[in-house]
C-alpha cells in the first residue's frame, strides 16, 4: 500500500498542458538537433547553411538531390540510368522489400544518383552516393551506374566527379557486389588513359569496398571536414594490430596529415574549389586531353 500511495502522490506533481493540443503546437521537423554540439536550430536555417550546423560547423549527411542543388549550376543536371532495377540474385530474405522501401522513401532507384551537368559553365559527368539508401552500400546496380557514368565521361571527353558516402559492399549480393570494385576501377583507368580528370570527394562515411576502390583513386581526392574514411572498423584494426589507435584515426584530417587525400574542403567552399580545379584542367570549356 505504501508503494501505491507513493506513486499516487508523485502523479499529482506532474504538470499538465493547459490545453489538449498544446503539445502538438510545434510542427514535426521544424527544429533540428545537431548530433555533435547538441544545439537545436530551425531546420530552415540548417538547410540554408548547406546542411552545416551554424553553431559548431558539423556537416550533416545530405541526400543526393540536395547535393545537386548546392553543387551544380542551376537547372543543368540530367540524370542517367534511373531505369536500372536491383534484383535479388542470392534470394536473400527481405532484401527486395527493403530496397523497394528505400526507393519509395528517397525517390532514387538505388544508392547513387548519376548524370551530367555543368559546374562553373563546364560540363561534367557526376555520381553522388546517398547514404539514406541502404547506407549507401554498393551492389550491382550502384557499380553499374557509376561505371556507365565514367564511360559516358570517357566517350564525351568530360571530367568525372563523384561524391562518395557508403558503408561498403552490399552483403546481400555477395561476391557480385565485390566485383563492382574491379569494374569501376577498370573504367576509371580507361578514363585516365584518355588524359581526363577524375575528382573524388569523400563524405561521411566512406568505408569498406568503396573506400578501397574508386573513392581513393582520384587524380585529386578531397574530403569534407571530419568525414569518417577507412576500410575496416576501428575495433577490428585495434584487435589485429593490438595497439590503441589515435582518437582522430580514419578522419579526413588524419588522412590529410598522412598524405592520403589532397585537401579537406568545407562544404561551403566545395563548389568553388572543384570548379577551379576543373577550369585549370580545361581550355575554354574543352578538355585538354
Amino acid at each position: 500500500m505504501k508503494i501505491r500511495e507513493l506513486f499516487a502522490k508523485n502523479k499529482t506533481h506532474i504538470a499538465k498542458p493547459e490545453s489538449k493540443g498544446a503539445v502538438n503546437d510545434v510542427p514535426e521537423g521544424i527544429m533540428t538537433k545537431c548530433p555533435a554540439c547538441k544545439s537545436i536550430t530551425l531546420t530552415k536555417d540548417v538547410q540554408e547553411n548547406k546542411m552545416v550546423c551554424p553553431s559548431c560547423d558539423h556537416h550533416f549527411k545530405m541526400t543526393a538531390r540536395e547535393r545537386v542543388e548546392i553543387f551544380l549550376d542551376d537547372d543543368t543536371f540530367e540524370s542517367m540510368d534511373d531505369h536500372l532495377q536491383t534484383e535479388n540474385p542470392l534470394h536473400f530474405p527481405g532484401y527486395t522489400e527493403k530496397v523497394n522501401a528505400d526507393a519509395k522513401r528517397t525517390g532514387l532507384n538505388e544508392a547513387v544518383l548519376t548524370g551530367k551537368g555543368k559546374l562553373g559553365g563546364n560540363e561534367i559527368a557526376i555520381a553522388i552516393m546517398d547514404s539514406h539508401f541502404r547506407m549507401g552500400s554498393m551492389g550491382s546496380v550502384v557499380g553499374e551506374k557509376i561505371t556507365r557514368a565514367i564511360e559516358y565521361a570517357t566517350e564525351h571527353k568530360l571530367p568525372f566527379v563523384i561524391f562518395t558516402a557508403s558503408g561498403g559492399a552490399r552483403m546481400q549480393e555477395g561476391v557480385l557486389s565485390l566485383m563492382q570494385m574491379a569494374k569501376t576501377s577498370v573504367a576509371l583507368k580507361r578514363h585516365s588513359e584518355h588524359g581526363l580528370l577524375f575528382v573524388s570527394i569523400l563524405t561521411h562515411p566512406t568505408t569498406g569496398g568503396v573506400s578501397a576502390s574508386f573513392a581513393s583513386v582520384g587524380d585529386i581526392n578531397l574530403a569534407e571536414p571530419k568525414a569518417l574514411i577507412g576500410f575496416a572498423g576501428r575495433r577490428v584494426i585495434e584487435q589485429t594490430v593490438r595497439e590503441k589507435l589515435p582518437e582522430n584515426f580514419q578522419t579526413a584530417e588524419f588522412l590529410l596529415e598522412h598524405g592520403q587525400i589532397d585537401q579537406v574542403v568545407h562544404r561551403k567552399d566545395m563548389r568553388r574549389t572543384v570548379s577551379t580545379i576543373i577550369k585549370l584542367h580545361t581550355n575554354g570549356g574543352k578538355n585538354n586531353g
